[in-house]
């Protein structure tokens, strides 16, 4: 016996002009969040869910995926079971020109900054 036909799995993303900025600042305003963009922004690509280095939980890490998705920052879809994450780069760049690379640039400069000495 056939297996049922399925449609395809999507996933909803928002238009970028519903995106208001206060929306967006307070999607990049989680650092897990930050560094999930910078990681898409460092691939120059995709990633799948799994591939992120976070230290949250895989439950955690969905709902920041989620908050992402429906800033209009991150595109997501599926190939197969797995589901693919892409920046909406130009779209973003295009409603909030420059914010989106700025963020990133700042987030590798702080990542790669020496913490501040301790006084004795």
């Amino acid at each position: 016996m056939a297996r049922p036909r399925t449609s395809p799995r999507t996933v909803e993303h928002p238009s970028v002009e519903e995106v208001s900025l206060q929306q967006l600042l307070e999607a990049l305003v989680d650092p897990v969040r930050r560094a999930v963009v910078s990681q898409l922004a460092r691939a120059r690509g995709e990633m799948s869910c799994g591939t992120f280095d976070v230290q949250v939980s895989r439950s955690t890490l969905t709902h920041h995926f989620n908050v992402l998705r429906e800033a209009g920052v991150i595109r997501q879809y599926y190939v197969g079971t797995t589901k693919m994450n892409a920046l909406r780069v130009d779209e973003m760049e295009e409603r909030f020109p420059g914010l989106l690379s700025a963020l990133v640039a700042a987030s590798h400069l702080e990542g790669t900054r020496e913490p501040p000495a301790a006084e004795a």
